[in-house]
């Protein structure tokens, strides 16, 4: 997810968007580029990559001063709908640490923005609703988002793509059990309970609210897919306040629907949730690639957990990157020689990333520095 953001203005009403690309047909042939060998590409697919692929979620969002300097005066959800802008954020990480993969900047409130809901993202506290959603009718009330209101971000990415050569473009979407918590909370929310009382006392409205946002989450990714993007990450950020019998209950099914409908596109699927080491196996079983690992879990122990198949991608504690140079090359260290084993052990391969975003205050050199250090391995 992007970061949070400065301004006021993130409340704006998106621009006009722009039509979509016509046929999906057009970017899933010969108009896609052709990135095989790619590291990102290879080791998410199960082959040998030409180095450790490496990229960082909210890229280098918060902590790089470009980033500061571009985004001045300019609201987060503004800058998620005009392309050339977010083309640029996108680019700036790709530009100055030489990762293996952009990742593309939006948030994971855009599809809701876009399809008409309500809200806001406050500096400090995150997406906040103008109305939470607790009710059958208030379910039944919310838009369903159509390709065309994405117009903006499959514009960002058609840029992009022009501009990025070889290096494989993440795009991304929240997954239907974080947006719906967003929904019924009202914004963020410590202990969840207004969703989990949905979840158990009303479980048909539960199920409903799931649904549509499964169906527009799908749309959203369909969008970025036909734009051209040559990965998906689904981010279900609060995922991991729940139980194993509830995610399995209540959340999986529609996760599963996720990657079931875009899997025809033949591009890598990832899944990342925070605090999920105890649901790895369900999220692996979800239907992704690649599962993405918290620091909490070493990377052989999780691909035990999972029993091998999917790549595995992380997992650095981002608090890590405050400490020394030599801290931070060992700390690293530690986490590649875990993706070794566990590659061993059954892993199809391993894409090093952090354990959750780059934090607002990191030094961009120490950044750069460990990308150096992962491709040296």
């Amino acid at each position: 997810m992007a970061d949070t953001p400065t301004s006021a203005s993130d409340a704006a009403t998106p621009p006009a968007v722009r039509p979509a690309p016509a046929r999906r047909d057009a970017v899933r042939g010969s108009a896609r580029r052709s990135l095989a060998e790619a590291p990102l590409i290879a080791a998410a697919q199960g082959r040998t990559p030409t180095r450790r692929p490496v990229w960082f979620m909210r890229q280098a969002g918060r902590s790089l001063p470009e980033y500061r300097r571009v985004r001045e005066g300019i609201g987060m959800l503004e800058s998620c709908f005009t392309p050339d802008l977010a083309c640029e954020i996108t680019l700036q990480p790709v530009r100055r640490h030489d990762v293996d993969a952009a990742v593309l900047f939006s948030d994971i409130v855009v599809p809701l923005k876009a399809a008409g809901v309500d809200l806001d993202i406050v500096a400090g506290r995150g997406p906040v609703m103008a109305e939470s959603v607790r009710t059958r009718a208030e379910v039944d009330a919310l838009p369903r988002l159509v390709t065309e209101q994405v117009g903006p971000v499959a514009e960002t990415i058609r840029l992009l793509v022009g501009e990025l050569g070889q290096v494989p473009l993440v795009g991304f979407a929240g997954a239907p059990f974080t947006l719906a918590s967003y929904l019924v909370e009202g914004g963020p929310s410590r202990n969840h309970e207004h969703t989990k009382a949905l979840m158990y006392g009303e479980p048909d409205t539960w199920h409903a609210l799931m649904g549509l946002l499964t169906d527009n989450t799908i749309t959203f990714l369909r969008a970025q897919i036909d734009a051209g993007v040559d990965a998906v990450q689904l981010f279900d950020s609060w995922a991991g306040a729940l139980s194993l019998a509830d995610y399995r209950e209540y959340v999986k099914p529609h996760s599963e629907r996720v990657f079931a409908e875009v899997a025809g596109a033949g591009i890598p699927r990832i899944h990342f949730g925070v605090g999920t080491g105890e649901l790895l196996a369900e999220m692996a079983d979800a239907g992704a690639d690649v599962v993405g690992v918290d620091w909490r879990v070493p990377l052989d122990e999780a691909a035990r957990r999972i029993g091998g198949g999917q790549a595995l991608q992380g997992n650095l504690d981002p608090a890590v990157l405050f400490a020394d140079a030599a801290t931070v090359r060992r700390k690293a260290v530690e986490v590649l020689d875990a993706g070794e084993r566990a590659v061993r052990n059954g892993a199809a391969g391993h894409i090093f990333n952090l354990g959750h975003g780059v934090l607002p205050d990191t030094d961009p050199d120490m950044l750069t520095r460990l990308v150096e250090w992962v491709h040296e391995y």
